[in-house]
């Protein structure tokens, strides 16, 4: 039944290292078939790497590799997006803003592709660069962010079309 209000917010239990929901939530989009104590080593050990970058070369504003963490989701989260709208029997790319819970969920996804997409490497190095790139601004997921936003301002003219 489409459009149900779930419980998974209430039921999410915080990260055992961290407290902190967000990680936690982060830890279950990157799991797979079930595997979470491998997510959680994959993504402990990404913050562990992040940690020892931060102790050569420090980022400001943050000052541990929580705040590296949720600046880098921060920074990749996309503020419009176009949604294809059938008008008139033709189909316009119509920008729209994005609801809080979807933009962390597509920075989520952004993230994690990224880090995917790469080859040759264990995994927590890959999202440790990743995340590390994002807290920057820069990356495969920020690129994905801008294209993201460059499509709604070309479509900007079909915003009228927004309900």
């Amino acid at each position: 039944m489409a459009g149900r209000i779930t419980a998974s917010e209430s039921q999410l239990r915080p990260d055992p290292k961290f407290g902190d929901k967000v990680l936690s939530k982060f830890i279950n989009c990157i799991m797979y078939s079930g595997r979470k104590t491998s997510a959680e080593r994959c993504v402990y050990d990404a913050l562990d790497v992040i940690k020892g970058r931060m102790q050569k070369d420090p980022v400001e504003g943050c000052d541990n590799e929580l705040h590296v963490f949720r600046r880098a989701i921060d920074n990749v989260k996309p503020y419009v997006e176009v949604r294809s709208k059938r008008i008139g029997g033709a189909n316009y790319q119509v920008p729209m803003q994005v609801k809080p819970n979807r933009q962390q969920s597509l920075a989520f996804r952004w993230v994690i592709n990224a880090a995917r997409s790469e080859k040759g490497r264990p995994m927590h190095m890959k999202l440790a660069d990743e995340l590390w790139a994002a807290s920057r601004g820069e990356g495969k997921a920020m690129t994905t962010r801008d294209q993201t936003h460059r499509m709604a301002e070309a479509n900007k003219a079909f915003a009228h079309f927004a309900r």
